[in-house]
């Protein structure tokens, strides 16, 4: 009998044990509950505020404004500020009250957010270098009672530095990508930070490592959005600066078209009167392509044109713009240039070229090609350059080919350029056909179009027909 009574008194202990640890885990459990609960309402909360003031403020600057506030807070700073490592070192992305951790001593300026924000905007930490930098190499969170006692504080005007200071690095994927600071606890008479506050500092990483990463995509997009703008703008002036229309010019016709590979185009075409009898039809491919070569040929048109009052003969034209190329570009800058000069009175046309393609006639039902010697304008200098120029009776039914070496150097899935012979068949069926430059045109470009994989490089075309 008293073993039995043991045994259900060992029984009943045991279920009592089970039901009280069941009651812990369903406590732990709710309180994990709660917490994760609060965690998500914070970070909605946080969210909300910082897209919030992305509207109604500064863009980033409004929606970080927020988010350091929302930093200081969390545990009871009077002011913060969120750092961001950047290839020359921590610099403030968001500022919230008068931060003193500045090189400035002037309080009017520390208590004008915008002007606070601008100084701290200009200066620039080192990783291991002061306390924002040293806080991101030792890699923890850091509280400091009496700053003005500290070494690392020293380059700050001390008498800004009234409290104490949390400073934590901010860990992205294992990495240091910024570092948030609060300054100031309102809580205790000397402004230092409790145990409770310092907590709450440090649990707030998550979402001030999510307040970077939103401003660092926003700052892409937006430098995006402004490259995208400014080639934009780009584009536009190249296009201003091409011919609106072709010049009639009696008894020749010209007709030309450009195509980038890129956003803004390194090939240009211009049409030049000369004198009331002679017009120079250029063609010309800088170096490169891109906004770098888009300036370039732009430059080079800017040249061409403001020789052209003093003009003399189409040798000494390349030999002058050479020249002045040769002095005023850089060593790994050079354009290739073709050049026609029309003699409507004469009907005579006068070709030299530097560094350019081949020019190509369609002469009596063949096909010539014409390659006088040249080398590309700011390459040589004036003593070793020699431009040769052929000039030729300008008939009847004669057309010729200008074209960039985009169009021969097209290249396809097979690594096999599409050649200057396929150009040369296609320009002679053209004519042959009697299709108008126009068309001869559109049916070169759709050619090489479908020829190659991708455009890799800028095409430009102009047909020059004697009627």
């Amino acid at each position: 009998m008293v073993f039995l009574i043991l045994v259900l008194a060992l029984l009943f202990a045991s279920v009592l044990a089970l039901l009280l640890r069941e009651r812990q885990l369903r406590g732990e459990l709710f309180q994990k509950l709660e917490h994760t609960q609060e965690t998500l309402s914070n970070q909605d909360s946080f969210l909300n505020g910082m897209f919030l003031g992305m509207r109604q403020e500064n863009g980033i600057s409004g929606a970080m404004q927020v988010a350091t506030r929302y930093l200081a807070e969390q545990c009871g700073g009077l002011s913060a500020a969120v750092y961001e490592l950047t290839d020359r070192g921590f610099t403030v992305i968001g500022v919230w009250g008068a931060y003193p951790l500045v090189h400035c001593s002037n309080p009017v300026l520390l208590n004008r957010p915008a002007h606070l924000y601008e100084l701290l905007r200009r200066e620039y930490t080192a990783s291991g270098s002061g306390f924002i930098g040293s806080v991101a190499a030792v890699g923890r969170p850091e509280r400091v009672v009496v700053p003005r006692e500290d070494e690392r504080f020293k380059e700050f005007p001390q008498e800004n530095l009234d409290g104490g200071v949390l400073a934590m690095p901010l860990l992205d994927q294992g990495k240091v990508v910024g570092v948030a600071c609060v300054c100031g606890g309102p809580q205790a008479q000397d402004g230092r930070f409790s145990d409770a506050q310092f907590d709450r500092f440090q649990a707030v990483e998550t979402q001030m490592v999510l307040a970077l990463e939103i401003s660092r995509a926003y700052s892409e997009v937006s430098t995006r959005n402004r490259i995208d703008q400014e080639l934009e703008f780009a584009r536009q002036i190249q296009y201003s600066l091409l011919p609106e229309s072709f010049p009639a010019w009696d008894q020749f016709s010209v007709t030309a078209f450009t195509r980038s590979a890129k956003e803004v185009n390194g090939d240009f075409y211009d049409f030049v009167q000369i004198d009331e009898n002679r017009l120079l039809v250029v063609i010309g491919d800088a170096c490169g392509k891109g906004v770098p070569a888009c300036m370039f040929s732009s430059m080079t048109r800017s040249m061409i044109r403001a020789m052209a009052d003093n003009f003399s003969t189409l040798g000494d034209f390349l030999r002058d713009l050479n020249r002045k190329m040769y002095r005023g570009t850089d060593a790994d800058r050079f354009i290739t240039l073709g050049c026609c000069l029309l003699d409507r009175k004469n009907s005579l046309l006068e070709f030299g070229r530097a560094g350019h393609t081949d020019l190509i006639a369609f002469v009596r039902d063949h096909i010539r090609t014409v390659s006088p010697e040249g080398a590309a304008l700011g390459i040589l200098p004036d003593e070793l350059s020699e431009f040769d120029t052929f000039c030729t009776a300008f008939e009847p039914g004669m057309s010729l080919l200008l074209y960039s070496d985009g169009m021969t150097e097209a290249v396809n899935a097979d690594g096999v350029e599409f050649g200057i012979e396929r150009l040369q068949n296609l320009f002679r069926v053209s004519c042959q056909n009697g299709e108008s430059a126009r068309n001869a045109i559109n049916l070169m470009l759709e050619e090489v179009g479908s020829y190659e994989v991708e455009q890799g490089d800028d095409q430009t075309l102009i047909i020059i027909q004697h009627m």
